[in-house]
């Protein structure tokens, strides 16, 4: 005879999740949870490279050693992997039970770029942390007000696709200087030159190629979770080279040395979750009304980021799976961006940047994930990753900048949906892309897309078509650029 709790049971899981409805199965979701985890379980590795070795504009860490002494790189580091598996996971949890849609949240990769090397240098990493928090508040409000969505239906296609390019080749940019294959150029010749004299030098550089290598050829092969083995693989022979040559750091006055941590093994410690709640609501403003513009403009261009990254993401796990209804638009959309609102204000709070949700996803989709127990499935798996963060500081920042400098490929996709032959949104998407890796800042990027967008439509007798939230927006923009020549 049936059980009838186990039957209520089985009938309210399936009701609330609509395994039946979607044509899934637990064993499916289970399978698509994993696939999710570890396609994108790399962050655990990427955001210590990034938003670990990043001195504020006191010259410390986001853990508030100072990075003068260079065994507190390593510290911040294994602090840092903690956090972002503890928010992810605890994100990624709430998204499958509250939105019950199978998307993973974590620190989205162009927006830590954005906060450790646009908004960091100019304030202390508490600060910053509390811009990442409104950033979030703010983005929650406006779910809740229906104006999410109304921003981005305002800002053209072609711009938005521009803002994801140019944060790849930023991200790639980093990636590539992070792994010393380009590097300042010592004669002063040019700004950046490839290695050491125009050479590939030296061990480091070549787990760059290796770990490069490995990970086109695991993505052309349609390999499930190709960063990550490439990291592990590329992290593996680092330490086998670090233990039969001894080599040096750069930092050390070795310039064929390894640029950021050693590989080796110091030993276990119990993970350290000393970054939770170091965060300054408030001094971020304390510097007075002529500093407001400028962090106003940071906290929306963090907004704009985050906005169309996630509406993007949604759309595409959504197709893959074929949840879309005929409009368009996920289940629960509602749910969907609430969540990953929260996860700007979980970020900052966590001290792991804003966390957004990850277009890979997708690959949990493919493998036949359609609810969101797939979703619960990976976030149990980063809070068990929580325990193993320590040993970040074996993954040389060689070994993981192949993935950083692949991201910016992936995002690259996206220069397809820009109209190159129309010049009114060719040179808008020309600048953002371009500025952003050259001018090292991805908020001028944005910024110059923006104006240079309204003013050729305005001059063009198109001033029309654009909708009234582009003109404030350009307006605000051109307001930062001019900063240095108005009178304070």
């Amino acid at each position: 005879m049936t059980n009838p709790v186990t039957s209520k049971s089985a009938s309210g899981l399936d009701g609330w999740f609509e395994l039946t409805k979607r044509g899934s199965t637990i064993g499916r979701e289970i399978r698509g949870g994993l696939v999710t985890f570890f396609t994108m379980a790399y962050i655990i590795v990427l955001n210590p490279i990034i938003i670990g070795t990043q001195a504020d504009k006191d010259g410390n860490l986001i853990s508030g050693l100072p990075i003068a002494d260079s065994a507190n790189i390593g510290i911040t580091m294994g602090m840092v992997a903690a956090a972002t598996a503890l928010i992810a996971g605890v994100l990624t949890i709430l998204m499958g039970a509250y939105a019950r849609f199978p998307l993973a949240l974590a620190t989205g990769l162009g927006l830590n770029s954005m906060l450790a090397y646009t908004i960091v240098p100019s304030m202390t990493w508490p600060q910053a942390n509390g811009l990442i928090f409104w950033e979030g508040v703010v983005i929650l409000i406006l779910v809740f007000t229906g104006f999410r969505k109304a921003v981005f239906n305002a800002v053209p296609r072609a711009l938005r696709s521009a803002i994801s390019v140019g944060i790849g080749l930023f991200i790639a940019f980093i990636g590539l200087y992070d792994a010393g294959v380009v590097r300042q150029d010592p004669s002063g010749g040019t700004p950046t030159a490839l290695g050491i004299g125009n050479l590939l030098k030296g061990w480091p550089i070549a787990i760059f190629l290796i770990g490069f290598g490995i990970t086109v050829l695991l993505y052309v092969l349609k390999v499930k979770g190709a960063i990550l083995i490439s990291i592990i693989f590329s992290t593996v022979i680092a330490i086998i080279v670090q233990y039969s040559l001894s080599l040096g750091t750069v930092t050390g006055g070795d310039p064929t040395g390894w640029k950021l941590n050693v590989p080796f093994f110091a030993g276990f410690q119990a993970p350290d979750l000393g970054l939770l709640g170091r965060i300054d609501f408030i001094g971020a403003f304390a510097a007075g009304p002529q500093a407001w513009l400028s962090i106003i403009m940071l906290i929306f261009s963090l907004l704009l980021a985050d906005f169309f990254d996630t509406m993007g993401t949604i759309v595409a796990v959504g197709a893959e799976g074929g949840l879309l209804d005929d409009k368009g638009n996920v289940p629960h959309t509602q749910e969907v961006l609430v969540v990953d609102s929260i996860g700007a204000i979980a970020g900052g709070l966590g001290s792991v940047s804003s966390n957004t949700s990850y277009v890979e996803s997708a690959a949990g989709v493919g493998d036949g994930a359609r609810t969101g127990i797939a979703s619960i499935v990976t976030g149990i798996a980063f809070l068990l990753a929580i325990v193993l963060s320590p040993f970040i500081n074996m993954v040389p920042s060689e070994a993981a900048a192949p993935a950083l400098f692949f991201v910016g490929f992936l995002m690259m996709a996206q220069v397809v949906e820009i109209k190159w032959d129309d010049p009114e949104e060719a040179i808008p998407a020309f600048l953002t892309i371009s500025l952003m890796p050259f001018a090292y800042s991805i908020t001028t990027g944005i910024g110059a897309g923006f104006v240079s967008y309204v003013l050729i439509k305005a001059v063009r007798g198109k001033a029309r078509e654009l909708h009234p939230l582009l003109w404030v927006v350009a307006a605000a923009f051109l307001l930062y650029f001019l900063r240095g020549v108005l009178p304070v």
